[in-house]
């Protein structure tokens, strides 16, 4: 199926009948060219949409990793009754043991799934009209179950409307560190941590061009990235953890959406790093839309430079890096991790739905939603997550 019109078209030019929907259509296409130019449409501000749902980075990653996963488009788009689009839900169907599952687009390597939002419509959404998007979805008999993960809550300043939906806390919220435009330094980093950190890093600037960059040429980007696949698998082997990125084509996800520029500069990856002339000693990768950096992936030099934290040291010049930039917010990706805390005080309440679309599919949605309570109540809980650390070591052994 290329696409399916599951609302009677209205004639482009009539208007809904009061108290309607605004929702005039709605048509799923499962090759994402087709969708490319509303895609496009929906992705910048005025519009409301994460830059992880933008175009470049999620076609790169259905090319190289979701059409390996045997992971099919089924990307929804809503039109009102001017026809202009108003919703784009960008989600992939993996059927498994019979069962249907649609899922956001981008797999584990997205830390915020959304739709991406015509902004007067994500400001007015609401029950009646999700349910009316998902009846379309229904309708087209090829999805069993959604299971829309990682839901921010909030987005520059705008109720997601996904929340009008069941759902459940995620696994782990996401840490966040708020930036007021204009604010002290200190307001970010507080004088203390600084002073540590510029005592740490008085050590690196001894080193032969020593330096801050964020990568802008294919060279730059192509150098920071060869480093990072050589150190990131020594690493994750050193703390006893599965090597993600060896997962087949992740590292030609990684490498295609940090060279795909963007809107006003910059990579639907953005790489940042501190360097000098022998070695890259520290990367953190994220993306950034004018609102918020949030990071994706990292790691740091295994020489001796490692002793002087140029994790941190690097995390506090993005942070300034983007606060002199006017950005309002920062984050280090989902998770309970101690170092982010050093950062980020606050916390992005992060959600889930898991929605039965047919009979078999309510099975699946009660046993999805189980088990992702289940995780929250042990990483909520110190002693338990002990616990599951000792039993997942063992296993390790």
């Amino acid at each position: 199926m290329n696409m399916a019109a599951v609302i009677d078209p209205i004639a482009a030019g009539a208007r809904a009948p009061s108290g309607a929907s605004p929702i005039a259509r709605v048509e799923i296409l499962n090759d994402m060219r087709e969708a490319e130019h509303v895609w496009r449409s929906l992705e910048y501000p005025p519009q409301l949409a994460t830059p992880y749902q933008r175009f470049d980075l999620q076609a790169a990653w259905q090319q190289h990793v979701g059409s390996q996963d045997n992971l099919r488009p089924f990307i929804v788009i809503a039109y009102d009754y001017d026809d202009r689009p108003v919703l784009l839900l960008p989600l992939v169907v993996k059927q498994h043991n019979g069962m249907r599952t649609a899922t956001f687009l981008g797999g584990k390597h997205v830390t915020f799934n959304m739709p991406l939002w015509q902004h007067d419509f994500a400001a007015s959404a609401n029950k009646a009209d999700l349910d009316l998007l998902l009846e379309s979805i229904r309708a087209t008999n090829e999805v069993d179950v959604l299971a829309l993960t990682r839901q921010p809550r909030h987005w520059m300043n705008v109720a997601n409307p996904m929340s009008l939906l069941p759902n459940q806390a995620s696994t782990n919220d996401c840490p966040l560190l708020v930036m007021i435009p204009g604010a002290p330094p200190a307001d970010l980093i507080s004088n203390s941590f600084r002073r540590r950190l510029k005592g740490k890093e008085r050590k690196l600037q001894s080193l032969p061009g020593y330096r801050y960059c964020l990568a802008r040429t294919e060279a730059e980007i192509r150098r920071m990235l060869d480093a990072f696949f050589t150190i990131k698998p020594q690493r994750m082997a050193e703390q006893k953890l599965p090597n993600v990125f060896a997962d087949s084509g992740v590292e030609d996800f990684i490498r295609t959406a940090c060279m795909a520029p963007v809107v006003g500069g910059g990579h639907a990856i953005d790489i940042h790093a501190l360097e000098c002339d022998d070695e890259v000693i520290a990367i953190f990768a994220g993306v950034a839309d004018g609102n918020r950096f949030s990071m994706m992936f990292n790691t740091y030099t295994l020489s001796g430079n490692s002793k002087y934290s140029p994790g941190l040291i690097l995390m506090r010049d993005i942070i300034d890096h983007y606060a002199g930039l006017g950005y309002k917010s920062f984050d280090l990706g989902i998770g309970s991790d101690d170092y982010k805390r050093l950062f980020c005080k606050s916390d992005e309440p992060i959600f889930d739905s898991f929605i039965p679309l047919t009979f078999r599919g309510k099975l699946a949605a009660v046993g999805m939603a189980s088990i992702a309570h289940g995780k929250r109540v042990v990483k909520q809980n110190p002693a338990l997550m002990h616990m599951a650390q000792i039993i997942r070591s063992a296993f390790q052994h």
